[in-house]
C-alpha cells in the first residue's frame, strides 16, 4: 500500500479538489490517504470529514492547534500504515502524475527515495527566489549535511527510510535536512514550478525566512565559528589600532583626539558583541527546548480506519 501524506492548514477550497486529482493517477498500488489538520481555523476539518465518510481510503487527523508544517508531517510518517510513503502539499503544486515515476524508480533501479526539485521559479516574487538560492548555497559551504537546491518535501520513501527518520524524534525539527541526514539511496525527478490550484499559500516570506534560519542552526555550527572569528578579528584589531596610538602619541607627540570617532568604535564593538550573544542565545534557546521533551503535537480528532 501506498501511504500518502498530507498537511493542511487552512485548506478548505483544495480537499476536494487535490483527492480527486491524485484518484485520476493510474497508481498500481492501493493508496491511503491521510491528512494532517495543523489547527486550522477555517472549515478544513468539516471537508475531511465529508471526504472520510464517502470514502474508505480517507483519514485524517486534527491537531488541537497549529503546531507547523513540521509536527504534522512527523505525525503524517508516524500514522502511515503503507510499504511506501508519498509527502505532499495540498495545493497541487506537487504534480501527482510524477508517483508512478517515482514508484517505478524505487522498484526498479534500487532507491531508497525518490525526491523532486524544481528547475525553475517562475512565479514566485523576485525576493523569495533570491533568498532561497542564497540559502541553498549557504547550506552548501556550511553543512555537511547535503540539502538540494530547490528540493522539495513532496518525496516518495521506502518503509525502512521512514522508520529511520522516526527514530530522529526531536523538538526542532528541519525536516529536508532529516531527509537527507539519514541517508539511504535517493534519486531526485525535476519538474517546472506550478502555481497553487485554489485558495492562498500560509507561507509570508519572514515565515519562509525563519524557517531557513531554523534549518541552518539544526544542521550547522557555522554561525558560532563565524561569531568566534568576529570576536578574534576585532581583538586583533583593537591590538593594531593601541599601538597606532601609541606611536602617533611618543614619536609623533600627537596624541589622537576626537569624541566622535571614540563613539563609533564603542558603538561598533558593542553591536558586534551583542550578534556574537544572538548567535550564541539561538542554539542555547533550541538545547532549552530540547531538553524540556515537550511533545511535537496533541491530537483533537482522529479517524482510524482499517485498510
Amino acid at each position: 500500500m501506498l501511504s500518502i501524506v498530507i498537511p493542511c492548514y487552512n485548506e478548505e477550497d483544495m480537499i476536494s479538489l487535490f483527492y480527486n486529482e491524485v484518484e485520476k493517477v493510474n497508481f498500481p498500488l492501493e493508496k491511503e490517504f491521510l491528512f494532517i489538520d495543523d489547527g486550522s481555523s477555517d472549515r478544513t476539518l468539516e471537508e475531511l470529514k465529508k471526504l472520510a465518510e464517502k470514502n474508505q481510503n480517507v483519514n485524517y487527523i486534527s491537531f488541537s492547534r497549529n503546531f507547523g508544517k513540521e509536527a504534522a508531517l512527523f505525525a503524517g510518517l508516524k500514522e502511515s500504515k503503507g510499504d511506501y510513503v508519498v509527502v505532499m502539499d495540498v495545493d497541487l503544486q506537487d504534480p501527482p502524475e510524477l508517483l508512478v515515476e517515482m514508484y517505478e524508480s524505487i522498484i526498479n533501479e534500487d532507491y531508497d527515495c525518490v525526491g523532486t526539485r524544481r528547475a525553475t521559479r517562475h512565479g514566485e516574487p523576485p525576493i523569495r527566489t533570491i533568498f532561497a538560492k542564497s540559502f541553498y548555497k549557504i547550506m552548501s559551504k556550511i553543512s555537511d549535511t547535503e540539502i538540494v537546491d530547490g528540493a522539495r518535501d513532496y518525496r516518495m520513501m521506502s518503509r525502512q527510510m521512514v522508520d529511520s527518520i522516526l527514530q530522529v524524534n526531536e523538538y526542532n525539527r528541519f525536516s529536508k535536512g532529516i531527509f537527507s541526514w539519514v541517508g539511504y539511496k535517493t534519486k531526485y525527478l525535476e519538474y517546472e514550478n506550478k502555481e497553487r490550484a485554489a485558495g492562498t499559500t500560509t507561507w509570508s516570506f519572514w515565515g519562509l525566512l525563519k524557517y531557513s534560519i531554523e534549518g541552518i542552526i539544526a544542521f550547522s555550527d557555522a554561525p558560532l565559528s563565524i561569531a568566534s572569528f568576529i570576536g578574534t578579528f576585532t581583538f586583533i584589531l583593537s591590538l593594531i589600532m593601541a599601538l597606532m596610538i601609541t606611536i602617533r602619541t611618543v614619536i609623533f607627540d600627537n596624541p589622537t583626539q576626537g569624541w566622535t570617532s571614540l563613539m563609533v568604535i564603542i558603538l561598533g564593538l558593542g553591536g558586534l558583541q551583542l550578534l556574537c550573544l544572538g548567535i550564541l542565545g539561538k542554539y542555547v534557546s533550541k538545547t532549552f527546548m530540547e531538553t524540556k521533551r515537550r511533545p511535537l503535537y496533541f491530537i483533537k480528532e482522529k479517524n482510524d480506519k482499517k485498510q
